[in-house]
């Protein structure tokens, strides 16, 4: 049993009959009452996000999870299909247990956490940044780039991604894979 001072971003607990992936967490120690941490927790089976509070040394049951590196094969529209890397193994994951499927290549190498207890996959930890080409955008307008202005732009997966006014098609761009935002263009 792990207390809430083990609470750290990727830790998969047992909460409410399921498990939960904590992506975000704020210890507070307010000036007046005990202290507590506020977490985000995203369900590894359904995908939503709640939101929970710990009180402090509060027991929580962690999850004993596994990394492999998974390459990314092909969507078949209903699942996702990774084979692993070291033996070759084939496993496949609906869209709920990605972070940003939109984000995804085929050929891409992702971390997948497995549960030690069952071998089940929990979920797909992408790499920090990806480097996506924009295959659809709108031209920007001359003298509109007083403000920090965005436009849409689609990139070679279909996902679309506000980027600076400067960018045009066929540009490739780093995007941060966390919250699928755009963070610079990549010169060749």
């Amino acid at each position: 049993m792990a207390t809430t001072s083990d609470i750290r971003n990727g830790l998969c607990i047992r909460y409410n009959h399921d498990i939960f992936k904590i992506t975000e967490f704020l210890h507070v120690k307010p000036g007046k009452g005990p202290a507590f941490v506020r977490t985000k927790l995203k369900s590894v089976t359904t995908g939503k996000v709640i939101d929970n509070t710990f009180s402090a040394g509060h027991k929580i049951d962690e999850v004993r999870v596994e990394t492999h590196k998974f390459q990314f094969l092909y969507n078949d529209g209903e699942f996702y299909h990774f084979m692993n890397q070291e033996d070759y193994t084939q496993i496949r994951l609906t869209e709920a247990a990605l972070d940003m499927p939109g984000l995804l290549k085929e050929g891409d190498v992702v971390t997948v956490l497995i549960n030690t207890e069952d071998n089940e996959p929990l979920s797909v930890e992408m790499p920090p940044h990806v480097v996506m080409e924009v295959t659809q955008t709108e031209p920007g307008v001359k003298g509109n780039t007083a403000t920090n202005a965005t436009k849409p732009a689609t990139v070679e997966t279909g996902h679309e991604v506000n980027v600076p006014l400067f960018i045009n098609e066929g540009d490739k761009i780093k995007i941060e894979t966390e919250k699928g935002t755009y963070k610079e263009r990549i010169k060749e």
